[in-house]
């Protein structure tokens, strides 16, 4: 039997749910590890010291510990949606850079000790830049969804979360669509299950299409 990789998890975590989105597009199967983040399990820490989700190990070993590269090992696998093609960096880097800050001190402004109103101006400015690309096409880089949406998708969905009220009443029509979208899509239906957090012993969970 081919030794499947091994995809250590979280569920809610966007990070992960890029990279696990990626890897059901592109077809490849994985024992999925569901990880608890309070008790990281040793075998996570043994392949990634940066202990952080997600974490992909490959079947010869090779271990790949960020996210966007997941999702580029996986698509450069295989591709069938053309998901590469609107791959923009600069993009994604806004997201995961200044919008990340600004999500987390909104959500979690405690943690901080921050004003987290501030916060959430300071992200949903950011959000006007991916209002105007969707004036151009249904999304961040074309008619169809890439790997740019993907990427950008979980954050955005998280920073919706926080007040759904206040983010609907928000002037971004064409990005509320859009999050909609991909929020109701079985692609992403299919990559949140909820799985009990795992320990070494357990029956491995398959996770492909």
């Amino acid at each position: 039997m081919t030794c499947l990789p091994v995809l250590y998890s979280f569920r809610r975590c966007p990070y992960a749910i890029r990279a696990r989105m990626a890897l059901w597009a592109a077809g490849i199967t994985v024992t999925l590890r569901e990880v608890k983040l309070a008790a990281k399990p040793p075998a996570l820490l043994a392949a990634s010291p940066k202990a952080t989700v997600p974490v992909l190990v490959l079947a010869d070993g090779t271990v790949i510990d960020q996210s966007l590269d997941i999702m580029r090992w996986a698509l450069g696998q295989n591709d069938p949606e053309g998901w590469l093609a609107g791959d923009e960096p600069a993009l994604i880097a806004v997201n995961d850079g200044p919008f990340k800050h600004h999500l987390d001190r909104a959500k979690y402004p405690g943690r901080y000790d921050e004003d987290g109103i501030d916060h959430r101006a300071a992200g949903l400015a950011l959000l006007g830049n991916l209002e105007a690309r969707l004036e151009r096409a249904a999304c961040l880089c074309g008619p169809t969804r890439s790997l740019t949406d993907i990427a950008i998708f979980p954050f955005i969905r998280q920073f919706a979360a926080i007040e759904p009220e206040w983010f609907a009443a928000q002037p971004l029509p064409r990005l509320q669509f859009w999050l909609e979208a991909l929020a109701g899509s079985e692609l992403f239906a299919a990559v949140m299950p909820k799985l009990a957090p795992w320990a070494d012993g357990d029956v491995p969970v398959r996770f492909g299409p």
